[in-house]
Parts: structure tokens; C-alpha cells; sequence
């Protein structure tokens, strides 16, 4: 479910690795996970057996190796029966660990053991335990920055990473909002009694304007809540939370940048020092990220009051804070956040 090109890129990666067994490392959001695992390699069982997903950071520690792993009658209080893992119950298919990033030192160290000889043990048991699984992985968070700081094995990093899938952020290929946005109404109407027909031409231009920190997730739980609010078969802007309608919900400056000092000339210098190829737009960036930040700071936020000092149309303002957006660093700090008046 995807128009953008970032998203035709992350299709024809998952085309490539589909028919092999290797391990596979998806970087940002997880979506369209199950299409990397219906290659011939893994089709020894049944479709509704050979893919497993399991979210590591949505159980607690205490359980997770359990969940994986499995157990034997009386290995801990509560134990009262036998369990068989989800690595074992994927033998010959593929298990998804989504937010890996969140596993625990000693679950890390387990995991990495299946990778290299594909056995394991249940927890507390004895016999050793022969699988095939493939693994694919997903996180949302910087696992390089995670082996640097300790927090995560550097020898199970390099085993997950043997093909790697970055998948874009939302505000990335916003292409891709008007597909997503009709089919969470078609998901969610029924969930909350209403019958949405469509989404409005005016909405979409609203959901697109927003700069998506939360992604996906977040582009659902929107439209959840404006079902709510909608009193027609058509979901209108009004429908929206007021923080979409308005535009800004992250900041586009690095917390590290001395925005203050921000010198032009120093800029330039250092983009010609190393060839890049796409200084001007750089530059611009860098400029509106000066500007553009200042006369909100004195507004209020005010984008309408903002539009005016600027002699710029609420329109071009909007596109360059969505420019921003798309090249915002990950070290970001909040912008004021008003409605306009």
C-alpha cells in the first residue's frame, strides 16, 4: 500500500531478499513485514505457520524468553504445563522480532546462540532443541548508537544485519498518506458506528501538511479519533485534532546547532570543501531553518501572523516547514505550538 517512490525502493528490496533464507534487519517502521516471508526457502509448512511476530518491547522481560524460547513444567512459579516457543512453533518459516532494540541482555545473548547453530533450550529444561528459522528484526531505534553505549551485543548486531531495509518516515512519502489515511477509515468506521464514505480532498491536503513524528502509528490513531468526531459519510477537516489542522508538532532545529550564530558564509565554504552536490538546497534549508524559527518565536507560533511578517502565503510557509520536516535531524527540540488566530 504505497504511491511514493521511497516506498517502490523498500518493494523491490523486499523482492530481492523475498526468495532467499537470509536474515533480514528493518530499520524505522515495519510495514509489509509478512511479504518478506513467502519465498519458496521457507514454504516447508503451511502459510498460516510459517510466519510467527512477536513485539519484544510490548512483553515483559521477565516473560519474553519464555515466549521464544518456551519452558518446561515447573521452570518458574506458574509453570504449571509444558510451553513451546515461538522460535520453535516457526521451525521451517520465518519469526518476526519487532522493537529488538528493547531485549534484554540476557535474551540478546540466547538469540544470538539460535542464529549461529539455530538451537536452543526451553527455559529450564535440559534437551537441546533443533530449529530452522529465518529471523527478521525491526527497531525504531539507533542499534549502532546502542553496541557504542553497551546496551546491545555488537556480535548479534552484525548477525541480524546481513541484509538491511531502512524504511522511510511518513513525512518522508507523504504520496503514501492518501492511500493510508482511506484504508484506516475503512479499518476503523465500523469499530467506531459510523459509516465514512470518503475522505475529503480538504482533509487529505491537511493530513499531508503534517510533518508525521509518530509515522504511521500515528497517521492511524488521527484517523481513529476523527471518526469520532465526524457527522457526515464524509470525514471534513473539522474532524481533525487541532494539532494536525495546525501544522507544526516537532521542531526542525538540532538542539546542538547554534542557531543564534548561524553563519552563512562558513556554510557555504564547508559544502564547496567537500563536493557536495546539493549545496544550494542546503543552504536554503539552513537559512529557513534561521528564519523560519525566529519569526515563529516571536508570533507565538501564530502561522497566519508569521505568513503576514514574512510577506509569504500561509501556503509557502507551510511547504518550506514540511521541507524542514523531511530534513529534520533526529536531535530536535519543540517549536512553539499555538493555534492561529
Amino acid at each position: 500500500m504505497a504511491a511514493s517512490a521511497a516506498m517502490q525502493e523498500v518493494f523491490k528490496a523486499i523482492g530481492r531478499v523475498a526468495d532467499s533464507d537470509v536474515n533480514v534487519l528493518l530499520l524505522g517502521k515495519a510495514v509489509s513485514v509478512r511479504n518478506l516471508s513467502l519465498g519458496p526457502s521457507i514454504s516447508t509448512v503451511v502459510a498460516e505457520k510459517s510466519f510467527l511476530a512477536i513485539n519484544c518491547a510490548a512483553i515483559p522481560e521477565a516473560l519474553l524468553e519464555s515466549e521464544l524460547f518456551g519452558h518446561e513444567k515447573g521452570a518458574f512459579t506458574g509453570a504449571d504445563r509444558q510451553r513451546i516457543g515461538k522460535f520453535e512453533q516457526a521451525t521451517g518459516g520465518t519469526i518476526f522480532l519487532d522493537e529488538i532494540g528493547d531485549m534484554s541482555p540476557a535474551t540478546q545473548a540466547k538469540v544470538l546462540r539460535l542464529l549461529q547453530d539455530q538451537r536452543f533450550e526451553r527455559v529450564g529444561g535440559k534437551e537441546t532443541i533443533q530449529t530452522d528459522v529465518r529471523v527478521i528484526a525491526a527497531t525504531n531505534q539507533n542499534l549502532v548508537e546502542l553496541v557504542a553505549s553497551g546496551r546491545f551485543r555488537q556480535d548479534l548486531f552484525y548477525r541480524l544485519n546481513t541484509y538491511t531495509i531502512a524504511i522511510p518516515p511518513l513525512r518522508a512519502r507523504r504520496d503514501d498518506i492518501p492511500l493510508l489515511a482511506s484504508h484506516f477509515v475503512s479499518l476503523h468506521a465500523r469499530e467506531v458506528g459510523k459509516s465514512i464514505r470518503s475522505v475529503a480532498a480538504e482533509t487529505l491536503t491537511e493530513l499531508s501538511a503534517y510533518p508525521w513524528p509518530g509515522n504511521v502509528r500515528e497517521l492511524q490513531g488521527v484517523v481513529k479519533s476523527s471518526l469520532v468526531n465526524a457527522t457526515s459519510d464524509v470525514l471534513t477537516p473539522e474532524c481533525l485534532p487541532h494539532t494536525v489542522r495546525q501544522g507544526i508538532a516537532e521542531s526542525f532545529w538540532p538542539q546542538s546547532q547554534q542557531r543564534s550564530q548561524f553563519d552563512l558564509g562558513a556554510l557555504v565554504d564547508q559544502l564547496v570543501a567537500t563536493r557536495s552536490e546539493d549545496a544550494y538546497r542546503k543552504i536554503l534549508l539552513a537559512s529557513d531553518r534561521v528564519i523560519l524559527e525566529r519569526v515563529l518565536n516571536a508570533v507565538n507560533g501564530n502561522q497566519v501572523e508569521a505568513s503576514r511578517l514574512l510577506g509569504i502565503s500561509r501556503t509557502t510557509l507551510r511547504a518550506k516547514l514540511q521541507a524542514l520536516a523531511a530534513d529534520a535531524p533526529a536531535d530536535t527540540s519543540p517549536l512553539p505550538d499555538k493555534p492561529d488566530q
